[in-house]
């Protein structure tokens, strides 16, 4: 298995590190799936039983001038690498000012990704840091546990506020209970709730609009598509788990959704020109 990576364009290197920051945010380990055209952040809790899961998937193409990877053999080409994001991010930070970044597999005392940075320096003599970030490399036996999510069968699909004012909103909350209630409709409609026995408190929004899923995405069509447009889906959640969702954003999505299953689960869909992620929260009774 060979993996190296090279970022000189800037833009591109520091759009990488906050996606990473991001991530981070959102779980402590994950799953690296590298592919001769994609990279794949994975996090595979299974929502049935009260975890939460991701998917975050982003085009080589976008972020890296240099990309060659060779997988297991031409029939199996692809890497899974288990990684601490938090330790990626770290690094990124470190080298937002590099002239180049270079990303490697590489075996030191264990298997590593080995990120080298050129920095900038006054002198003729360059500068170089170098960090080994663990990983542990996945059996081709566990490779099917971290396939694409379906998107599921939804009953409402809504666009999402902005997600500032969201996350200000849910700050809020937060210190009211742990958890939150979030129900949405096909007329644009989003409420945010907390009741208890000593408070109740609802946020509305409004005219948000509800995205045109087409023929394509049929899994949330057939629900939906029969449903009274004023008619509530909802699903509560661990509000810090939506907290956490929202704190670590920093990629600016171009747009952003949220589909909701009643009472099951919540699905929040981030879009941005090059990378796409999604997350799901599970209901709790």
């Amino acid at each position: 298995m060979k993996f190296r990576g090279k970022i000189v364009d800037i833009a591109c290197l520091n759009h990488f590190s906050r996606v990473i920051t991001t991530i981070s945010k959102l779980t402590k380990t994950c799953i690296l799936r590298l592919t001769p055209d994609n990279l794949f952040f994975v996090l595979c809790g299974k929502v049935a039983n009260g975890g939460v899961s991701m998917w975050c998937e982003l085009s080589q193409a976008n972020f890296f001038d240099e990309y060659q990877m060779e997988g297991m053999n031409p029939e199996d080409n692809e890497i899974c690498l288990e990684v601490a994001p938090e330790n990626m991010s770290r690094a990124l930070k470190t080298v937002q000012n590099a002239k180049v970044v270079k990303v490697k597999l590489t075996k030191k005392h264990c298997p590593c990704l080995t990120i080298v940075a050129e920095l900038p320096t006054l002198s003729s003599v360059s500068r170089v840091v170098t960090h080994d970030i663990p990983v542990d490399v996945i059996p081709r036996r566990l490779w099917h546990e971290f396939k694409e999510p379906t998107v599921p069968d939804f009953d409402v699909s809504i666009y999402l506020p902005p997600l500032k004012t969201m996350k200000n909103v849910v700050d809020r909350m937060k210190n009211l209970s742990n958890f939150l209630v979030i129900e949405a409709n096909l007329n644009g409609e989003m409420n945010l709730k907390i009741e208890t026995d000593l408070v109740s408190v609802t946020t509305h929004f409004k005219d948000l609009g509800n995205p045109p899923w087409g023929d394509g995405a049929s899994q949330g069509s057939s629900s939906s598509q029969s449903r009274d447009p004023e008619a509530m889906a909802e699903a509560r959640v661990d509000i810090r788990r939506l907290q956490q969702f929202l704190m670590g954003q920093q990629v600016n999505p171009s747009k952003a959704m949220c589909n909701i299953v009643h009472e099951k689960v919540v699905h929040l869909i981030l879009l941005h020109d090059d990378m796409s992620l999604q997350y799901f929260i599970p209901a709790v009774v």
